[in-house]
């Protein structure tokens, strides 16, 4: 609609035109011996003509700007499942066997996932020493890949691994509705440190709550990248002064899928395991979530665009002079 300012500046260039003409008009003569001498000339055609031509041009700016009329009501229903994904922010998250690193491709993974959801539900998680909901579950995804970009292993205070302590905060951050389908993803490389992870997951079974687990690196380990003192990197050491190895404790994330009647999945360089997951959990029966109620309008551009169009044919069949054998017609004379 800005583009409408463009029609009070071309009247003003209309007004400032028949004013040059008429003053070049004068300085040939005397006006009335000048038109015998021009007996085809119009003096107002070429205004209609420029009149016909802003027409067009408002019609065509009122039809970009899409305008609609009249409104219904149209109800959209959403079936789906719940998914919160605890991801582990722990300081072993940051070792290197899985590129760029476990926390990152954690999250490049959790992205793309996001992706793919239409009508499914997502909140998120993190946890380290203990546990924080990062995002409450939600359909709005934009929001969802927001906040997973701040993610980092300075988000938790505390240190360790508390993975019972994730699946219990998992468990409480749902909505209360007990017909809806609900998943609990965790992303960790498994060595907890903190708490029964697996009793918590046999909570959560109970609850009607599926608990899959992914393994994030390997089981030879890798060592965890710290920022030394000078700025340069270094590796984590223990206070022994060895370095430290994290090491994927798969047998731990295979009890608690088992315990939550989930599934559990290996990473790799190439795949997370986060697709694999989200096809299994597809499987759960889908829930109508909610339904919303969304006006809907008929569109009118169309008219606007051929009111323009009849505008310029007009203006191409409408000539700036005379017509001479209209001319010769005179129904007003004696």
């Amino acid at each position: 609609m800005y583009f409408l300012i463009a029609v009070p500046v071309l009247l003003i260039l209309l007004v400032y035109v028949i004013y040059r003409k008429k003053r070049d008009l004068n300085r040939f003569g005397n006006s009335e011996v000048i038109s015998q001498l021009m007996p085809e000339a119009s003096a107002s055609r070429h205004i209609i003509k420029y009149l016909i031509q802003l027409l067009a041009v408002l019609a065509l700016v009122i039809g970009i700007a899409r305008p609609q009329f009249g409104s219904k009501l149209r109800e959209v229903k959403r079936e789906g499942i719940e998914i919160i994904i605890a991801l582990d922010v722990s300081n072993s998250m940051m070792a290197e066997d899985i590129q760029p690193n476990r926390l990152e491709r954690a999250k490049q993974a959790i992205s793309k996932l996001v992706d793919q959801m239409v009508n499914d539900k997502i909140g998120l998680i993190v946890f380290a020493g203990k546990a924080y909901v990062q995002m409450p579950i939600t359909t709005d995804y934009v929001s969802a890949k927001m906040f997973l970009s701040t993610i980092s292993t300075d988000i938790v205070p505390v240190q360790g691994t508390a993975i019972g302590s994730a699946i219990d905060m998992g468990i409480n951050s749902f909505t209360p509705s007990p017909q809806s389908s609900k998943a609990l993803i965790v992303i960790t490389d498994g060595e907890n440190h903190e708490d029964d992870a697996v009793r918590a997951a046999q909570v959560a079974a109970e609850k009607g709550i599926k608990v899959c687990t992914i393994g994030i690196g390997r089981p030879e380990g890798a060592p965890v990248p710290v920022t030394g003192t000078g700025g340069q990197k270094a590796y984590l050491k223990d206070r022994e002064g060895n370095t430290v190895i994290s090491k994927l404790d798969e047998k731990m994330l295979q009890q608690i899928a088992a315990a939550g009647n989930g599934v559990y999945v290996r990473s790799s360089d190439t795949r997370l395991g986060l697709n694999t997951v989200f096809d299994e959990l597809n499987k759960m029966e889908k829930q109508e979530m909610e339904i919303k109620t969304y006006s809907d309008y008929d569109e009118r551009f169309q008219y606007f665009f051929g009111l323009a169009l009849i505008l310029l044919f007009a203006d191409m069949f409408l000539l700036e002079r005379k017509n001479r054998w209209l001319s010769k017609i005179k129904l007003f004379e004696q």
